[in-house]
């Protein structure tokens, strides 16, 4: 199931049938008081740990088994998005064995960047709208002029998380919402995330065999992870959609930033992605790491992936920009 920009959303009554019991348990469409407080929570206090990070690091240093779990975890949840909730879940870049589909949702869950349906919901309208009026995230929100663009990078970063108005599951996520093992992984979003934050204290405390080494691992491993995933994932929304290369024809400002490249999994080569959503690679061009490709190519030749949309040359060719 692929949305791509300019094609409209699945119709959830007549193309997917949803039992009408299914909007009780799949979320609102509002985002309610207690919901802002938690989501401001979870942004605040990882981004203060990542402030306090080079200090920190200044003042004791920096151990070899925090990086070792900082860098696990860090790439394993990167990972759980670009390769799960976006190249898979949204876009249908690949197909996958049930045990595949469940690792993928659980792994992108634990990098506490959402509900997987909300999260792939919100990526299906952004593609259907994008940088045009209904984009839930564009910075060119507000016009084009430099205050405009700094107001429109900042709601595009984090500020469009705290809207009120939520982008209808059932419009734009109907295969998901039907599928009732994804539902659950969904709504117990909130396990994932005490389990994606516990891992690093509970490894760091076994190995030190410490309170003091399993604070470290939370510091390192959980927060400061958190936090430089939250903030270079939201970095595509905002920075690849307001400067970087255009090599390829889209409909919208997306670009390639490629010192973003290694750190967001390749999802930074953007102006690909906007041009062939379902591509399951991204850095097409020499030189473009995409890691999240490999892992793809992977899960191929293991025989858990199949049906890859590669890129071939003609394909890559006919979309470059004249």
């Amino acid at each position: 199931m692929t949305i791509e920009a300019g094609q409209a959303p699945p119709r959830a009554a007549e193309d997917h049938p949803i039992p009408q019991q299914l909007s009780a348990t799949r979320g609102g469409e509002r985002q309610g008081p207690l919901e802002r407080v938690a989501l401001a929570l979870f942004i605040a206090v990882p981004f203060l740990a990542l402030a306090a990070a080079v200090p920190v690091a200044w003042g004791r240093g920096l151990s070899w088994l925090d990086a070792g779990l900082g860098v696990f975890m860090y790439f394993l949840t990167c990972h759980g998005i670009t390769v799960g909730y976006h190249r898979y879940f949204t876009h249908g870049s690949f197909k996958a064995g049930r045990g595949l589909h469940l690792a993928l949702a659980v792994a992108g869950s634990m990098a506490v960047e959402g509900p997987l349906v909300r999260w792939v919901a919100d990526h299906r309208k952004h593609h259907r709208y994008s940088d045009k009026d209904g984009d839930p995230h564009s910075p060119w929100r507000y016009g084009e002029s430099l205050p405009a663009l700094l107001k429109g990078l900042w709601w595009a970063h984090m500020g469009w998380l705290f809207d009120e108005e939520q982008t209808s599951q059932l419009t734009y996520a109907p295969d998901l919402v039907r599928d009732p093992a994804i539902r659950t992984i969904s709504r117990l979003f909130w396990l994932w995330t005490l389990i994606s934050l516990a891992v690093p204290p509970v490894v760091g405390g076994l190995v030190t065999w410490s309170w003091q080494g399993a604070l470290s691992a939370f510091f390192w491993g959980s927060l400061v992870r958190v936090a430089l995933l939250h903030h270079v994932t939201w970095s595509i929304n905002s920075i690849c959609h307001a400067v970087g290369s255009r090599p390829f024809k889209s409909r919208d400002r997306s670009g390639n930033v490629w010192w973003l490249a290694v750190l967001s999994c390749g999802e930074s080569w953007h102006n690909l992605h906007h041009s062939d959503p379902t591509s399951a690679r991204h850095g097409v061009l020499r030189g473009q790491v995409d890691s999240s490709a490999r892992i793809i190519r992977w899960f191929e030749q293991a025989g858990w992936a199949r049906d890859v949309r590669w890129p071939g040359a003609e394909r890559i060719a006919a979309r470059r920009a004249a």
